[in-house]
């Protein structure tokens, strides 16, 4: 067992760390306040790679492996929970798909300008009224006419719609064949009867924008499906185990931010005549903190390892994402705690940052559909 990184690792560590302490941490409050994303970071990101992630370097890609991409997920997810989530959806919604399934001629046409540092790309697969359930929630429809297919429905909660060239759109092909009724298509965001409702108002991640679609005879030609017609419901759950994985990273970020600002405050605050931090309430805290962010951490690495290899990760993305979510969660409700008062002021980040993390347990699966994810496996194993 190895729990170092390589050196190529730690040196990508190193620049993504030096980057956005320097381009996307100072603007972090700003990108809140404001709910809109910090596009020089986003063109800069072009640089360095972190807007190509799961492209291939012969499409002028960077093409990492998944640990690597776990450390940038960890690392933006540390400075920005708005911009982490934008290049998370990005990366894992928005062009491993493509990758995966699309054709050469879809990579030749799309990812030019998805790794440009102008655009980021997007998935639509909730609906109003599927979110968990999208086998059998799922309505937009999608009927073939002739060398075109015409798109009817809605989709709700869509990141990066309205800053995306394409949204790669799950819909019904066939009402009668169960899973295998479903086709991914995409979607030229300038195509007629497409809508990209306004920015939708959150709690938080109100830099991340989130849109509702609503598509009214919108047509594609035949050649838009990515992979096979009938593949889009197999095709969205890899994609989702895979989005675990990164949603976990971000998580883990989070947890980190919020942890650094709460050891820092503690040793920094009086009371009873000497610094909380030696007080045991707070050394408990702390102590929990630690723990918790590591045993998510070395979980979150473990299925990306997994998925390196080759191996299954479906029950280990679960797991990691489901405790580091959860972990998060705690983390950033003590660090508003070790700060009094002033943790729910908005002059001080871990408020931002509580409101951030909120939505991990939700999107990517919600962290009972990941218990039950877990435990069918589980079973599974034990049958």
């Amino acid at each position: 067992m190895d729990f170092e990184l390589n050196q190529e690792q730690k040196m990508w560590q190193r620049i993504v760390r030096e980057f956005c302490e320097s381009e996307v941490k100072p603007h972090a409050a700003e990108v809140d306040e404001t709910g809109q994303i910090h596009w020089d970071a986003i063109r800069k990101m072009k640089d360095i790679g972190l807007n190509s992630l799961e492209v291939p370097e012969a499409l002028g890609g960077t093409e990492v492996d998944t640990i690597s991409i776990v450390i940038a997920m960890e690392e933006l997810g540390r400075a920005c929970g708005s911009t982490a989530l934008s290049l998370a959806a990005h990366n894992g919604l928005g062009c491993a798909p493509i990758k995966r399934w699309g054709t050469p001629a879809q990579h030749e046409q799309w990812f030019p300008s998805l790794i440009s540092g102008e655009v980021l790309g997007a998935l639509a697969l909730t609906e109003p009224n599927a979110g968990s359930d999208l086998l059998n929630g799922v309505q937009t429809f999608a009927r073939r006419a002739g060398d075109e297919w015409v798109i009817d429905g809605s989709k709700a909660w869509i990141t990066n719609a309205g800053i995306a060239p394409v949204i790669t759109v799950l819909c019904r092909t066939d009402k009668d064949a169960g899973a295998r009724g479903f086709s991914m298509l995409l979607v030229d965001t300038k195509s007629p009867g497409l809508t990209i409702h306004p920015p939708e108002k959150k709690m938080g991640l109100k830099g991340s924008p989130t849109h509702m679609l609503s598509l009214d005879g919108v047509r594609v030609p035949a050649d838009a499906v990515l992979g096979e017609v009938g593949r889009g419901f197999h095709q969205t759950m890899a994609t989702l185990d895979n989005g675990r994985i990164g949603i976990g990273a971000l998580s883990i970020g989070l947890a980190q931010a919020a942890f650094e600002e709460g050891v820092k405050y503690a040793q920094q605050r009086r009371a009873f005549g000497k610094p909380i931090s030696e007080h045991q309430a707070i050394q408990w805290m702390i102590a929990d903190a630690a723990l918790e962010i590591d045993a998510a951490r070395l979980l979150v690495y473990r299925s990306a390892w997994l998925k390196d290899q080759g191996k299954d990760f479906t029950k280990q993305a679960a797991m990691g994402k489901l405790m580091a979510t959860e972990v998060a969660e705690r983390v950033c409700k003590n660090a508003i705690q070790i700060h009094g008062s002033y943790g729910y002021s908005r002059e001080f980040p871990v408020e931002r940052i509580y409101r951030d993390q909120r939505l991990m347990s939700i999107g990517e699966g919600t962290s009972e559909i990941q218990r039950m994810v877990i435990a069918r496996r589980v079973l599974q194993e034990f049958s």
